[in-house]
């Protein structure tokens, strides 16, 4: 894997552009609730995007993706596509994944939106998820193995009867969007001997897609980009940027309220 190691000075542009990516899932927190459909979400964010923040909204035109952030209902993995026709209802799980690019430099973040009363069956998936993703960024750390965010993800989500998405992973961010290294979810699959140590000055995302029931998924080949669990059950997801310190991580995209936030250095 060519992996680059960002300078202070580049992890500095990179906190900027996160912080940005994560003031937009504050921001459109208030308009996820029944009635609202997915393509007025997308156009909010993108109106704030580029009128109040002067970004650019990096999934927009993306490999050809035609909207400015993705909407994951339910069912839906990733990569959902935001549509005028999909209104979401009480009851609803929503992903909404906002990648912001500033100066060059991304900010890639999302988190899951209860959509009025949820079950609780859906909230704990969800719950689960996110300490999924919590647990994997506590060790994060430089002399860290890449497969070891993979082992502890996997086994936190087994451990509570859910399976992991192995198609879709987490990827190393800065001036490119996607870039090495890929970072699994599951700890399986890493030859050990060319497993990558961390080391500090690289960013990546972690972004665990954790399912309700079999980890097997479908593409939808109309469309081309939005996946669903094959069995059609629901599935859950949080991601974060971050980069590597001298003596841990720093979450470039964390939000306020969140354990490992820090104020603006």
């Amino acid at each position: 894997m060519n992996v680059s190691i960002k300078t202070p000075e580049q992890i500095a542009a990179m906190r900027i552009a996160g912080r940005l990516a994560a003031d937009v899932l504050e921001m459109i927190t208030p308009y996820v609730k029944p009635g609202i459909s997915t393509g007025e979400l997308d156009q909010i964010c993108h109106d704030y995007i580029v009128n109040v923040q002067d970004a650019i909204p990096a999934p927009l035109n993306y490999n050809g993706f035609p909207k400015s952030v993705c909407t994951s209902l339910n069912e839906v993995i990733c990569h959902g596509i935001p549509s005028d026709s999909k209104v979401i209802k009480d009851g609803d799980i929503l992903n909404i994944d906002v990648t912001v690019i500033k100066d060059g430099w991304h900010g890639d973040t999302n988190r899951m939106f209860y959509v009025g009363n949820v079950p609780e069956h859906a909230k704990r998936l969800c719950v689960v998820a996110q300490e999924c993703l919590y647990q994997a960024i506590e060790i994060v750390r430089p002399d860290c193995k890449l497969s070891d965010i993979g082992t502890i993800i996997a086994k936190h989500a087994r451990g509570k009867h859910y399976s992991v998405v192995e198609e879709y992973c987490g990827h190393g961010i800065g001036l490119v969007f996607h870039e090495d290294p890929q970072v699994l979810h599951y700890g399986e699959g890493y030859n050990r001997r060319n497993d990558l140590v961390l080391k500090e000055g690289m960013t990546f995302t972690i972004e665990p897609m954790i399912n309700a029931g079999k980890k097997h998924t479908k593409l939808n080949m109309k469309d081309g980009w939005t996946v669903t669990t094959k069995d059609r059950r629901l599935s859950a997801q949080w991601e974060h940027t971050m980069a590597v310190t001298s003596d841990g991580v720093e979450v470039l995209t964390a939000r306020p309220d969140e354990p490992f936030y820090q104020e603006s250095k």
